[in-house]
Protein backbone atom coordinates (compact mmCIF):
# COMPACT_ATOMS: atom_id res chain seq x y z
CA UNK A 1 0.00 0.00 0.00
CA UNK A 2 1.14 3.48 -0.92
CA UNK A 3 1.61 5.53 2.62
CA UNK A 4 0.79 9.32 2.69
CA UNK A 5 3.49 10.46 5.20
CA UNK A 6 4.14 14.08 3.93
CA UNK A 7 3.43 17.36 1.89
CA UNK A 8 0.00 18.26 0.98
CA UNK A 9 -0.95 16.81 -2.54
CA UNK A 10 -2.82 13.81 -1.28
CA UNK A 11 -5.64 13.93 -4.29
CA UNK A 12 -4.89 10.18 -5.09
CA UNK A 13 -2.78 7.21 -3.66
CA UNK A 14 -2.49 3.58 -5.54
CA UNK A 15 -2.39 0.44 -4.20
CA UNK A 16 0.12 -2.21 -5.28
CA UNK A 17 2.22 -4.83 -3.39
CA UNK A 18 5.59 -3.03 -3.44
CA UNK A 19 7.03 -2.34 0.06
CA UNK A 20 6.66 1.34 0.82
CA UNK A 21 10.09 2.01 0.03
CA UNK A 22 9.90 1.34 -3.79
CA UNK A 23 6.85 2.98 -4.31
CA UNK A 24 7.74 6.19 -2.69
CA UNK A 25 11.32 6.19 -4.46
CA UNK A 26 9.16 5.53 -7.60
CA UNK A 27 7.47 8.83 -6.68
CA UNK A 28 10.23 11.12 -5.90
CA UNK A 29 12.08 9.65 -9.13
CA UNK A 30 9.32 10.99 -11.74
CA UNK A 31 10.76 14.87 -10.87
CA UNK A 32 13.32 16.32 -9.24
CA UNK A 33 11.32 18.18 -6.47
CA UNK A 34 7.95 16.66 -5.16
CA UNK A 35 7.56 19.56 -2.52
CA UNK A 36 7.55 22.79 -2.34
CA UNK A 37 11.24 23.31 -0.02
CA UNK A 38 9.12 25.47 2.33
CA UNK A 39 8.56 24.53 6.05
CA UNK A 40 4.73 23.49 6.65
CA UNK A 41 3.06 26.59 8.36
CA UNK A 42 1.49 24.97 11.06
CA UNK A 43 5.27 23.79 12.41
CA UNK A 44 6.78 27.23 11.81
CA UNK A 45 3.80 28.75 13.96
CA UNK A 46 3.21 26.04 16.70
CA UNK A 47 7.11 25.60 17.26
CA UNK A 48 7.38 29.69 17.91
CA UNK A 49 7.43 29.24 21.28
CA UNK A 50 9.54 25.87 22.34
CA UNK A 51 13.28 26.18 22.84
CA UNK A 52 14.96 23.79 20.75
CA UNK A 53 16.24 20.86 22.42
CA UNK A 54 16.19 17.51 19.87
CA UNK A 55 13.71 16.57 17.26
CA UNK A 56 12.25 13.63 15.37
CA UNK A 57 10.74 14.60 12.36
CA UNK A 58 8.31 11.66 10.98
CA UNK A 59 7.80 11.46 6.94
CA UNK A 60 10.66 13.78 6.42
CA UNK A 61 10.13 13.96 2.62
CA UNK A 62 12.90 16.22 1.01
CA UNK A 63 13.84 17.35 4.48
CA UNK A 64 12.31 20.91 4.50
CA UNK A 65 10.60 20.96 7.94
CA UNK A 66 13.90 19.36 9.36
CA UNK A 67 15.58 21.57 7.57
CA UNK A 68 14.02 24.92 9.12
CA UNK A 69 13.86 23.03 12.99
CA UNK A 70 17.58 22.88 12.26
CA UNK A 71 18.71 26.62 11.43
CA UNK A 72 16.23 27.63 14.57
CA UNK A 73 18.60 25.66 16.54
CA UNK A 74 16.91 22.21 17.12
CA UNK A 75 19.02 18.78 16.69
CA UNK A 76 17.23 16.64 14.62
CA UNK A 77 16.57 13.19 13.64
CA UNK A 78 14.74 12.74 10.56
CA UNK A 79 12.96 10.05 9.19
CA UNK A 80 11.42 9.09 6.22
CA UNK A 81 10.83 5.57 3.95
CA UNK A 82 12.30 6.53 0.68
CA UNK A 83 16.27 6.62 0.17
CA UNK A 84 15.74 9.01 -2.34
CA UNK A 85 13.96 11.46 -0.65
CA UNK A 86 16.54 11.49 2.24
CA UNK A 87 19.32 11.95 -0.50
CA UNK A 88 18.06 15.09 -1.45
CA UNK A 89 17.26 15.85 2.20
CA UNK A 90 20.70 15.22 3.23
CA UNK A 91 22.29 17.40 0.46
CA UNK A 92 19.70 20.66 0.76
CA UNK A 93 21.18 20.33 4.72
CA UNK A 94 24.59 20.48 3.26
CA UNK A 95 23.53 23.27 1.18
CA UNK A 96 22.01 25.21 3.73
CA UNK A 97 25.07 24.71 6.12
CA UNK A 98 22.85 22.50 8.59
CA UNK A 99 24.08 18.93 7.68
CA UNK A 100 25.62 18.82 11.06
CA UNK A 101 22.66 19.35 13.41
CA UNK A 102 20.22 16.67 10.74
CA UNK A 103 20.64 12.77 11.32
CA UNK A 104 18.77 10.87 8.42
CA UNK A 105 17.48 7.76 8.88
CA UNK A 106 15.70 5.53 6.31
CA UNK A 107 13.16 3.79 8.37
CA UNK A 108 9.72 2.05 7.84
CA UNK A 109 7.47 3.29 11.05
CA UNK A 110 4.83 0.27 10.37
CA UNK A 111 8.23 -2.31 11.40
CA UNK A 112 10.28 -0.26 13.86
CA UNK A 113 10.67 3.40 15.38
CA UNK A 114 13.06 4.95 16.23
CA UNK A 115 15.37 5.31 19.75
CA UNK A 116 15.35 7.78 22.34
CA UNK A 117 13.19 10.57 23.53
CA UNK A 118 12.75 13.89 22.12
CA UNK A 119 11.85 17.48 23.08
CA UNK A 120 9.39 17.60 20.14
CA UNK A 121 8.02 14.82 17.86
CA UNK A 122 6.37 16.37 14.75
CA UNK A 123 4.35 14.20 11.99
CA UNK A 124 2.49 16.37 9.63
CA UNK A 125 -0.21 15.02 7.16
CA UNK A 126 -0.27 10.98 8.50
CA UNK A 127 -2.57 9.42 6.15
CA UNK A 128 -3.05 6.58 4.12
CA UNK A 129 -5.76 4.92 2.36
CA UNK A 130 -4.43 1.52 2.28
CA UNK A 131 -2.87 -0.66 5.26
CA UNK A 132 -1.02 1.59 8.09
CA UNK A 133 -1.21 1.23 11.44
CA UNK A 134 -1.38 4.93 12.09
CA UNK A 135 -2.60 4.71 16.22
CA UNK A 136 0.18 2.46 16.95
CA UNK A 137 2.89 5.04 15.13
CA UNK A 138 1.41 7.78 17.08
CA UNK A 139 1.43 5.88 20.03
CA UNK A 140 5.14 5.16 19.42
CA UNK A 141 5.58 8.88 18.94
CA UNK A 142 4.20 10.12 22.15
CA UNK A 143 5.88 7.60 24.08
CA UNK A 144 9.11 9.06 22.09
CA UNK A 145 8.55 12.56 23.84
CA UNK A 146 10.66 13.58 26.77
CA UNK A 147 8.89 14.82 30.08
CA UNK A 148 8.32 18.73 29.70
CA UNK A 149 8.61 17.91 25.47
CA UNK A 150 5.82 18.58 22.91
CA UNK A 151 4.05 15.89 20.69
CA UNK A 152 2.38 17.66 17.25
CA UNK A 153 -0.05 16.34 14.91
CA UNK A 154 -1.04 18.19 12.28
CA UNK A 155 -3.46 16.43 9.50
CA UNK A 156 -5.86 16.85 6.89
CA UNK A 157 -9.44 17.52 8.15
CA UNK A 158 -10.34 17.51 3.95
CA UNK A 159 -9.36 18.15 0.35
CA UNK A 160 -7.79 21.14 -0.59
CA UNK A 161 -10.94 23.88 -1.92
CA UNK A 162 -10.98 23.15 -5.44
CA UNK A 163 -11.33 19.40 -4.92
CA UNK A 164 -15.10 18.19 -4.93
CA UNK A 165 -14.45 14.16 -5.12
CA UNK A 166 -11.80 13.32 -3.43
CA UNK A 167 -11.90 10.03 -1.50
CA UNK A 168 -10.16 11.28 1.33
CA UNK A 169 -10.06 8.12 3.52
CA UNK A 170 -10.09 7.91 7.32
CA UNK A 171 -9.48 12.04 8.54
CA UNK A 172 -9.88 12.16 12.42
CA UNK A 173 -10.29 14.63 14.00
CA UNK A 174 -7.61 16.13 16.87
CA UNK A 175 -9.93 15.05 20.14
CA UNK A 176 -10.06 11.64 18.15
CA UNK A 177 -6.22 11.56 17.17
CA UNK A 178 -5.95 12.32 21.15
CA UNK A 179 -8.01 9.77 22.25
CA UNK A 180 -6.22 6.93 20.32
CA UNK A 181 -3.33 7.66 22.84
CA UNK A 182 -5.14 6.41 25.36
CA UNK A 183 -3.45 8.95 27.51
CA UNK A 184 -3.48 8.54 31.56
CA UNK A 185 -4.83 10.87 33.45
CA UNK A 186 -2.37 14.28 33.95
CA UNK A 187 -0.19 12.13 31.27
CA UNK A 188 -0.33 15.22 29.23
CA UNK A 189 -1.30 19.31 28.58
CA UNK A 190 -3.70 20.23 25.77
CA UNK A 191 -1.81 23.24 23.86
CA UNK A 192 -3.71 23.23 21.00
CA UNK A 193 -6.65 21.35 19.30
CA UNK A 194 -8.24 22.42 16.61
CA UNK A 195 -9.31 22.86 12.87
CA UNK A 196 -8.12 26.02 10.80
CA UNK A 197 -7.87 26.97 7.45
CA UNK A 198 -4.33 27.21 5.48
CA UNK A 199 -4.48 29.56 2.52
CA UNK A 200 -3.34 27.48 -0.89
CA UNK A 201 -2.66 28.37 -4.55
CA UNK A 202 -4.96 25.97 -6.97
CA UNK A 203 -3.56 24.94 -9.89
CA UNK A 204 -5.25 27.24 -12.10
CA UNK A 205 -3.54 29.97 -10.02
CA UNK A 206 -6.62 31.05 -7.90
CA UNK A 207 -6.75 31.38 -4.34
CA UNK A 208 -7.58 28.83 -2.13
CA UNK A 209 -7.35 26.69 0.83
CA UNK A 210 -7.60 23.40 2.67
CA UNK A 211 -8.54 22.56 6.15
CA UNK A 212 -6.24 20.76 8.82
CA UNK A 213 -6.43 19.53 12.31
CA UNK A 214 -3.54 20.47 15.09
CA UNK A 215 -3.19 18.26 18.14
CA UNK A 216 0.20 20.02 20.25
CA UNK A 217 0.39 18.68 23.25
CA UNK A 218 2.85 18.43 26.03
CA UNK A 219 4.14 15.73 28.01
CA UNK A 220 4.07 15.98 31.87
CA UNK A 221 5.05 12.69 33.27
CA UNK A 222 6.97 9.85 32.05
CA UNK A 223 5.54 7.47 29.58
CA UNK A 224 4.24 4.30 31.44
CA UNK A 225 5.49 1.72 29.33
CA UNK A 226 7.02 2.52 25.74
CA UNK A 227 4.63 0.50 23.04
CA UNK A 228 5.98 -1.72 20.43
Amino acid sequence: MLWILDGMDHTHTTEVDAPASELWDAKYLERERIWSGAPNLVLVEETADLQPGTALELGAGEGADAIWLAKKGWQVTAVDVSAVALGRAAQHATDEGVADRIGWEQMDLAAEFPEGEFDLVSAHYFHSHGELPREQILGSAADAVAVGGVLLVVGHAGPPSWVTDHDHGDLPTPTEVYEGLRPRDGEWEILSCRELQVPMTAPDGSAGARSDNVLKIRRLVPAEQKRT
